[in-house]
């Protein structure tokens, strides 16, 4: 029997299940024999979604899941009331080791509480941060945290900044990953409190490729690899990088329908636009994996379809065998001797 790397799915969250769960689930195991995909929610929902597909059935568990925790809940609430949720279930079985890894497009909240709380941190990390991978003229950088953690502290920060180096390099082959800290300016003594406290830990930090201080404005040309700094900056970098991305490309979209010269013109460039337009299609980089824990926990968009649920469960994959965890384990071993 092969040996697989097994992908927990909560099929019942997100804006599109259980239908886009499934569908991206399927799609991953069809394109990689490597991969096991474990569904967790509604026994006969789930079988019903399969009935359309082809695909080897030993590459697909169910793990049948009574309870639903729905986007709007208390979070810590509804992962101590839901046993049985399927992203209660899920996470435990990655705790347990039944699982390598796990994807959801549910409830931000209880995803990261249930990271914390049930898969658990590894030893000696101090906050576990989630990392979107956020699409540039010259690639991808890392986010460092976009959610977890508000209040964070310089010591996260350097953590941060540690981990996202790993992932960078070892998941997305960017050798010696440039790390730069979120500010207000390019001058080492701009900044609020904390990241004039972190910068010189940074600076002086041997583990990391650390460049200095990285404005908002510069994030899309790719001046950094690893984007370091608290949940509540990077959430907000996040969520305009997204806005603004989906006006320009509705502004450009309807510009080119506006007359009939321009209609005859978006045919010209049709071609050249799609393809530089995809390297900006968020759903190609998979989700944000939350780093720290002692097994992976990947958040997508809770719109997230079916391409973004299979490159996250290729996420998972590459994390796997490239061993991050362990790697992590090391890092933070080093320290403490």
């Amino acid at each position: 029997m092969a040996e697989y790397v097994r992908v927990a799915v909560d099929v019942m969250g997100g804006d599109f299940a259980p239908t886009e769960p499934v569908k991206g689930a399927v799609s991953a195991i069809n394109e990689n024999k490597k991969i096991q995909v474990v569904l967790y929610g509604k026994e006969e929902i789930i079988k019903e979604e399969l009935a359309g597909y082809q695909y080897d059935a030993s590459q697909v568990e169910i793990v049948n899941c009574t309870e639903k925790i729905e986007t709007a809940e208390p979070p810590v609430m509804a992962i101590r009331s839901k046993k049985d949720s399927s992203i209660v279930r899920a996470m435990m079985d990655v705790k347990a080791g039944k699982c390598d890894a796990y994807v959801s497009a549910g409830s931000t909240g209880a995803n990261l509480v249930g990271g914390q709380v049930l898969v658990g941190r590894i030893k000696g990390v101090e906050r576990p941060p989630l990392a979107p991978l956020m699409p540039t003229a010259t690639g991808v950088s890392l986010l460092i945290d976009c959610g977890a953690n508000v209040d964070a502290r310089p010591s996260h920060l350097v953590q941060f900044a540690k981990m996202g180096s790993i992932y960078m390099e070892h998941v997305m082959g960017v050798k010696n990953p440039r790390v730069g800290i979120v500010n207000n300016g390019a001058e080492e003594e701009k900044g609020n409190a904390l990241v004039k406290e972190t910068f010189p830990l940074l600076k002086n930090c041997p583990d990391i490729n650390f460049i200095g201080s990285v404005e908002a404005r510069d994030i899309p040309f790719g001046m950094a690899d690893v984007i370091v700094c608290e949940a509540f900056v990077g959430n907000v970098v996040l969520k305009m990088y997204e806005g603004v991305g989906a006006m320009v490309v509705k502004q450009i979209k309807d510009g080119m329908m506006s007359s009939l010269r321009s209609k005859i013109g978006a045919l010209l460039v049709k071609p050249a636009l799609k393809s530089t337009l995809k390297q900006f299609d968020l759903e190609q980089y998979g989700g944000a994996p939350m780093l720290g824990l002692n097994g992976l926990v990947v958040k997508t968009h809770g719109s997230a379809k079916c391409n973004e649920i299979k490159n996250s469960i290729f996420q998972c994959l590459t994390f796997k065998e490239q061993q991050i965890n362990e790697k992590i384990r090391d890092m933070i071993q080093m320290k403490e001797d």
